[in-house]
């Protein structure tokens, strides 16, 4: 069975209770593939998690960009999985990048919390990805089979994970991997997956890009074999992440 091209937006740390509105106003109107294509799931920061699952056209969904490594309690400031559930939220991402090197979440931190929101019944977009100097030292697989790891340790059932890879590099900086380059990292993961975890799962996991995707790139990179989608940042508060949904239909000229 093919994968099903999935597209997620990452809002990060941005928008008014009036911007996301207008945001979610695009996306409601917009004309995009059918969900037997394209799976859709925006990533609003928390504070306005209620407010998009309530405006947001049902064939769309809802993720959080974080949450806690274990039932609440007394960690201020912390969101739990239990909380997420409790709001009706299916999806979370964990293992940003931008969570691993600014917050400095080691890879086991990360295999412990994508184990644990996939115990609470949350489905989970995991995180891995290089910096610059990893990738120029030759170092790329090494790191991400690494952090990969972490991950694979901790989780016997795929069917609610999906992988991001993102060069560290590539992200808000205008930089983006060629679609080759992507390709090259995609397809070692999946061979990765493949001895490691097991061949179906390697066939059946979503391995998505995550990296300065727009909607001028998205349609090369999405023709790779072992692309399966998109983690996009900045892209995704603007109506060209509409051209990044449609890219789906790459696929389907296979």
């Amino acid at each position: 069975m093919a994968r099903k091209f999935f597209v997620g937006g990452n809002w990060k740390c941005n928008g008014t209770t009036e911007e996301v509105k207008k945001i979610v106003t695009t996306l409601n109107e917009a004309e995009v593939p059918s969900e037997e294509i394209v799976e859709v799931v925006v990533s609003p920061p928390f504070v306005f998690l209620p407010l998009v699952k309530s405006l947001l056209r049902s064939d769309f969904h809802v993720s959080a960009q974080n949450c806690w490594v274990r039932k609440g309690g007394a960690f201020t400031g912390e969101i739990s999985a239990e909380m997420l559930v409790n709001l009706g939220i299916p999806w979370v991402i964990l293992g940003h990048s931008e969570r691993r090197l600014i917050l400095i979440e080691a890879n086991e931190f990360v295999g412990d919390k994508v184990a644990y929101a996939l115990s609470q019944g949350l489905k989970v977009i995991a995180c891995v990805g290089e910096t610059l100097e990893q990738r120029e030292s030759g170092s790329t697989m090494a790191i991400v089979s690494a952090q990969t790891k972490e991950i694979a340790d901790r989780v016997s059932n795929w069917a609610n994970v999906v992988i991001a890879y993102e060069p560290v590099w590539a992200i808000g900086t205008g930089k983006v991997a060629t679609p080759a380059q992507a390709q090259e990292v995609h397809a070692e993961l999946r061979k990765w997956l493949h001895g490691n975890v097991g061949a179906e799962v390697a066939a059946t996991t979503r391995i998505i890009y995550g990296g300065s995707v727009n909607g001028g790139n998205c349609k090369e990179l999405a023709a790779q074999p072992d692309v399966d989608g998109f983690l996009v940042g900045g892209a995704s508060l603007k109506a060209e992440f509409i051209d990044i949904i449609k890219s789906a239909t790459v696929k389907k000229s296979d």
